[in-house]
């Protein structure tokens, strides 16, 4: 069953969501039946590549609020994280344009290791303070992931990988998301923001039990006769 996750990795909400939604699946007993997708999402668009405020600065302008507001904001979040295991330095944050970022996602992707990659970003962003918007920042993180980093430059200059980052924010749109994180069940359910982990572990159970009865697990009567099996053993 396919469980899609729409994302920007500089979205304080969506690591706290994953931690949570990670939480349910540890609980759940099909979990390794699940197809987990997950979906670029720009919060912000317009960001530069060069970081020019920090992220009090860069609230205070966007949602037109005081910094004594943002401060108290942030606090709140940093604690709601800090709840779930996760320890923000906003202070740190280098408030950079996400897209590079979701190439270096797509391509992860395509060798399965697209939650490692947004694991990796979120907390090169949320808590080591790094530039995700620069080339050699991100081959770094890919050399991490096993990724060659010659490999990971030219990633980053192919626009395939821009292409894949602009189809999944057309298709949230086409689905009506506004914003993040929001999480696909099936194409039936969804969750959106932040929600509590027995929030995700309930929906889950719902749209399996659903999907499972529409895709039951083959009941095969065999008849046995010589063969060879996957470890070469042939009797």
């Amino acid at each position: 069953m396919k469980v899609e996750i729409w994302s920007d990795v500089i979205c304080p909400f969506c690591y706290i969501g994953k931690r949570n939604f990670e939480r349910a699946l540890a609980q759940f007993a099909d979990r390794d039946t699940l197809d987990i997708i997950w979906k670029s999402f720009q919060l912000d668009s317009s960001m530069p590549e060069e970081a020019n405020e920090s992220y009090e600065q860069y609230l205070v302008r966007r949602k037109g609020l005081s910094n004594e507001q943002v401060k108290v904001m942030l606090q709140n979040v940093t604690h709601s994280a800090r709840q779930v295991g996760l320890d923000y330095k906003f202070d740190d944050a280098v408030m950079v344009n996400s897209h590079k970022a979701h190439c270096f996602i797509q391509f992860a992707k395509l060798h399965n290791k697209g939650n490692e990659a947004e694991e990796r970003l979120f907390k090169a962003f949320f808590t080591d303070g790094e530039n995700i918007a620069d080339h050699t920042t991100l081959a770094k993180l890919g050399a991490e992931l096993g990724f060659d980093e010659k490999t990971m430059q030219d990633v980053l200059d192919d626009h395939r990988y821009a292409i894949e980052v602009n189809r999944d924010i057309q298709e949230a749109r086409n689905l009506g998301v506004n914003g993040v994180p929001f999480f696909v069940f099936n194409r039936k359910y969804a969750i959106s923001g932040a929600q509590p982990s027995h929030v995700f572990f309930e929906t889950l159970q719902k749209s399996f039990s659903e999907w499972r009865e529409q895709n039951p697990v083959p009941q095969l009567e065999i008849q046995q006769g010589q063969s060879c099996n996957v470890d070469g053993i042939c009797e």
